[in-house]
């Protein structure tokens, strides 16, 4: 443990050291980066040079007990080291949770990604509930929203919603609602009251630099085509619509919302860069999977991770078997608890490996 800790002190000073480097400062994007990375371990550092000093005094008080003849500062040292040890068992629990190791990902920017699934009309209507209540805790927190995509469904509601959001530490709290979201409720429309089964999927993509994923013109095809639907004069009329497709991966993403060419490029690529980056993520979370099985997954978008049961008022959380009777507060932005308590466990979880 001691050996980590000198390691994450060594690590901080190391970085402090790369901040200062004149080629660092004048590169915006690669200082925004390691900057990022000192905010992520400095508090670590201070907490673990306030530990370490603590040990070196009570080893220095310990051989001074050796060593020394004298039985009053004999006896000053013992009453010292009582002291002390009390002091550093009150830290450990904070220096364990300090060699849990820290995603590097939790301070950037997200796209989120809301689609429909199964339920018809019920399912984008849930979908454009889930989109409210992400921009909703999205304000509580002062994070900025930027649209990619909208596409609203014929009978209410959205089929998809991909939007990036912009603030501190905005993948750390909401990496963990990715997956599969089940809805369970009356819809407006069923008149024997019967409770309809509905779903949506939730992606939350850590948003990354062209550092981060560096993606050449050889590796990608572009096209461009006219925007359908609401979008002003510029419909129909030019090409302003671009879909890019990824050839070794075979992904595609489309943007349409801006009247501009570029801007719509420009928008497609932070997705393609922020997909790419997930499909490596999701190997990482794989291998690892075998070394550390978490209850919290924020790896496979397949899995069903959460209920909104309307009738009972309860949102239930089945990863760690959580149910919190205040639906009301939960579809209306409140994540702070749920959000705090899928931390902690998957915490838990770490400091069990």
């Amino acid at each position: 443990m001691i050996k980590k800790l000198k390691d994450i002190v060594e690590k901080c000073n190391h970085i402090a050291s790369e901040l200062s480097k004149p080629e660092i400062i004048s590169d915006m994007k690669v200082y925004k980066k390691i900057s990022q990375e000192y905010s992520a371990i400095k508090d670590k550092a201070d907490a673990a040079k306030n530990y370490l000093s603590k040990i070196a005094e009570l080893e220095d008080l310990e051989n001074i007990i050796n060593d020394e003849e004298d039985k009053d500062i004999v006896e000053l040292a013992e009453t010292e080291i009582l002291e002390l040890k009390k002091e550093i068992k009150s830290l450990d629990e904070t220096i364990k949770s300090l060699l849990i190791e820290s995603d590097p990902d939790d301070l950037k920017n997200i796209i989120m990604e809301i689609r429909s699934g199964t339920g018809g009309i019920e399912a984008a209507l849930f979908a454009d509930n889930l989109f409210r209540m992400y921009l909703r805790f999205a304000e509580t927190k002062e994070w900025k929203l930027e649209l990619m995509s909208l596409n609203q469904n014929d009978g209410g509601g959205i089929k998809e919603a991909i939007f990036a959001l912009k603030g501190n530490n905005v993948f750390g709290d909401l990496k963990y609602e990715s997956g599969v979201h089940r809805v369970q409720r009356v819809p407006e429309t069923e008149s024997s009251g019967r409770i309809h089964t509905s779903a949506a999927t939730v992606a939350v993509l850590p948003e990354v630099e062209d550092i981060d994923i560096e993606i050449h013109e050889t590796d990608i095809k572009i096209d461009t085509y006219r925007a359908s639907g609401a979008g002003g004069q510029h419909v129909n009329k030019t090409e302003s619509a671009i879909r890019i497709t990824h050839l070794s991966s075979g992904l595609v993403v489309t943007c349409q919302d801006e009247s501009s060419q570029h801007k719509n490029k420009d928008k497609a690529m932070k997705v393609l860069r922020a997909r790419l980056y997930d499909l490596q993520r999701a190997e990482q979370i794989k291998k690892r999977a075998d070394t550390r099985k978490s209850m919290v997954s924020t790896g496979d978008r397949s899995a069903k991770i959460r209920t909104y049961n309307f009738p009972q008022g309860r949102v239930t959380d089945h990863r760690i078997n959580l149910t919190l009777y205040k639906l009301n507060e939960i579809i209306n932005g409140d994540l702070n608890e749920l959000i705090k308590i899928l931390k902690l466990e998957d915490n838990k979880s770490k400091l069990s490996s």
